[in-house]
């Protein structure tokens, strides 16, 4: 069960939960949708039963200690938007970045590609295993016609080639597998390729997925705009960062990784219109808070434009640009726990953690997910 922390919120100890081992989802659901959805309301006491697919109405009296919480599934989501009401959402796709094969003397070896350093993709920026042995000069040969060349060390990584006669987008797509995440302990499959990715994926980039997202079907996003709900894309490719723990004592001495991202013109200017007609901004995991968030102007104004953006959100924080939260439930004392805190408050969002092991949800990547009202 989590354990409550007493330090402070600028304290990454305050941040740590106990998990048992069982309660981190291997596999996602036969269906997307088929997820629960733990409802934390951050203002409000607990709630009434509501009907299925109709969002709940706070109870009379406001004295029950705690958090507001909610046990639904996640097909009750669609009754917690209002028409007029903006659902942004994460369009990176995750590519196989993981090729797996062997040194000349036949010991195995990994490449985790990054981000392509060059515009025809030939050389990229990469993590290597091992580390120590794969130095500048050794070749990995993945697959007949595909070779990973080491060409140089950099900070946290290496640059390498890809050695290949054929496209080395389609080399990769045909040889690599899909990089799950380090607390999922078995081998990709080729059914994760499809589960590990959200319906709406379209913009290739990104070394994990943003997965609160991978709730949504193409059902449920249909019923969302006939509700009257605008779908917003917006971009941001995930980089490994998002699984690194927060090693610094204190919030203030992390730095994050730079990921890319963009925001169009289409989906700044029907977020301004959203806000200016009265609705509200839900976004679509902790991927989409961090854009929205630095690139929202003082007044509120979203500003369209591509770029890289570091910004770390935890407690205390200023949100300018989000409403509403949909995410999944993180690692301790990761980044991502970090912002919904930021979001939510640390002690509310913890005890919403503690309800969750005690309700037996599903953790992590393909497990359950969780809205912050």
């Amino acid at each position: 069960m989590p354990r409550l922390a007493s330090s402070s919120d600028a304290d990454t100890e305050a941040y740590g939960y106990d998990l048992p081992r069982h309660l981190i989802a291997e596999h996602p659901l036969p269906e997307r949708d088929a997820s629960r959805l733990l409802v934390l309301r951050r203002d409000e006491p607990a709630a009434a039963k509501a009907e299925p697919g109709e969002p709940t109405q706070p109870a009379e009296s406001p004295q029950q200690e705690g958090p507001a919480l909610e046990d639904h599934s996640f097909r009750d989501f669609l009754g917690y938007l209002d028409p007029g009401d903006a659902l942004v959402v994460n369009d990176s796709r995750v590519f196989p970045a993981r090729l797996v094969g062997r040194k000349p003397t036949g010991a195995s070896a990994e490449i985790l590609l990054l981000r392509p350093i060059d515009s025809d993709a030939y050389r990229w920026e990469a993590l290597v295993r091992p580390g120590q042995k794969l130095k500048p000069g050794r070749v990995v040969e993945v697959a007949e016609g595909l070779s990973v060349r080491i060409e140089a060390s950099r900070e946290g990584g290496r640059e390498v080639l890809l050695e290949t006669a054929d496209d080395p987008w389609a080399a990769i797509e045909r040889h690599g597998l899909v990089p799950l995440p380090p607390y999922i302990r078995r081998e990709s499959t080729e059914a994760d390729r499809e589960r590990y990715q959200t319906v709406y994926a379209a913009h290739r980039g990104s070394v994990a997925a943003p997965t609160a997202g991978l709730h949504l079907t193409e059902e449920l996003l249909e019923r969302v705009r006939r509700r009257g709900v605008r779908v917003v894309p917006i971009t941001l490719h995930v980089g490994p960062g998002t699984f690194r723990p927060v090693e610094a004592s204190r919030l203030e001495e992390h730095r994050l990784e730079a990921e890319r991202h963009t925001v169009s013109p289409e989906s700044a200017g029907t977020l301004n219109e959203v806000r200016a007609e009265g609705g509200r901004v839900v976004a679509v995991g902790t991927t989409v808070v961090r854009v929205l968030e630095a690139t929202v102007r003082e007044d509120g104004v979203f500003e369209a434009g591509s770029g890289e953006t570091d910004l770390f959100i935890h407690p205390p924080f200023r949100f300018r640009a989000v409403d509403r939260l949909l995410t999944n439930f993180h690692l301790p004392r990761s980044t991502l726990l970090m912002l919904v805190a930021a979001f939510a408050g640390r002690e509310r969002v913890l005890r919403a953690y503690r309800h969750a092991v005690t309700e037996r949800y599903r953790f992590y990547s393909y497990g359950d997910a969780m809205l912050v009202l």
